[in-house]
């Protein structure tokens, strides 16, 4: 597990725009918002042009990601925002030498592509973040802001989930886990099933969440990962948030149907309630560093490490 540097004032942050496209204010206002953290926002002039369905063509934003991760002069990659296109740039991605130190890519959603392969392939640690034009529409709110701030900056090791819930037995009857975080968004990594670089949860806790997708989708795409042999070493589930996805008839999704029924087929720990995904509170979740779960009184406590050094 490689740890990224803790930011200082004055860090160069290289911003990157891998998937959809942002608006001319959003990009404003991320550089607004690095700013007002001190720190130096590095937005290639020509990052975003016209395109019907990303922030530019393939080609170049692989060329834009592969300057960021190459730059001697910063070590961290902030996404503006999440939207498709992300896995478009794996293949290009993969044919890069893996860099001798290691960076920090924050990010949502479609940058679960980027994640994954950065984590099982360079064996980097990242972080499950809010993207940077969320920060700049000052959509976080102040709490979860400085949250985001302490751990960034090195004035926190370590945070801490309190409202998981166990929804089986086997996530009930462990009383200390020690593992990691890997995963993302639900759909993204279904995107990587069949390719060399397919999700691998073994001995990892794998967290989940979705936006848009109804309750036959999100379990079509469970059972395939348990087909495909994804959840037989897996060490637990942890949902994140599900949003969305209201079915025709009753206007309402089934999402806890779902989870009931997985609850039951599993034998893995199943828990819910880690406040990340697409939800009006994302908290950040390290991704691929220490982490440990403990269950005392039907209580959860996770305790993951954010895999940042000085």
């Amino acid at each position: 597990m490689a740890s990224w540097k803790f930011l200082k004032e004055n860090d160069i942050i290289d911003v990157v725009a891998p998937g959809y496209p942002s608006q001319p204010h959003e990009v404003e206002g991320s550089r607004e918002f690095l700013l007002k953290w001190k720190l130096q926002p590095r937005i290639p002039q020509g990052l975003i042009n016209p395109h019907f369905l990303h922030a530019n063509e393939d080609q170049e934003r692989f060329q834009f990601l592969k300057a960021a991760i190459e730059s001697k002069d910063s070590h961290t990659i902030w996404c503006l925002r999440g939207g498709y296109g992300s896995n478009r740039l794996i293949p290009m991605l993969a044919k890069l030498k893996k860099p001798k130190e290691p960076k920090l890519m924050i990010g949502i959603s479609d940058v679960t592509s980027i994640h994954t392969f950065l984590i099982q392939e360079w064996g980097w640690s990242t972080l499950h973040g809010p993207l940077l034009d969320r920060l700049g529409r000052n959509l976080v709110s102040p709490k979860h802001e400085r949250e985001l701030h302490r751990i960034l900056f090195g004035k926190e090791t370590d945070i801490e989930f309190k409202k998981l819930k166990p929804l089986n037995e086997a996530a009930k009857s462990i009383k200390t886990l020690k593992s990691k975080i890997v995963g993302g968004n639900l759909t993204v990594l279904q995107s990587t099933m069949g390719t060399p670089w397919q999700i691998n949860a073994d001995r990892s806790l794998l967290f989940l969440e979705d936006l848009g997708e109804r309750g036959y989708r999100i379990d079509r795409m469970l059972e395939q990962f348990r087909q495909a042999g994804v959840l037989k070493k897996c060490q637990g589930i942890i949902l994140g948030d599900f949003l969305g996805g209201e079915e025709p008839a009753t206007k309402q999704n089934n999402f806890d149907l779902v989870f009931k029924r997985w609850a039951k087929d599993l034998d893995v720990p199943l828990y819910k309630g880690l406040e990340a995904g697409h939800a009006a509170i994302q908290r950040p979740v390290p991704f691929n560093t220490p982490c440990v779960l403990q269950v005392e009184g039907g209580k959860v406590h996770l305790t993951i490490e954010t895999g940042g050094k000085a």
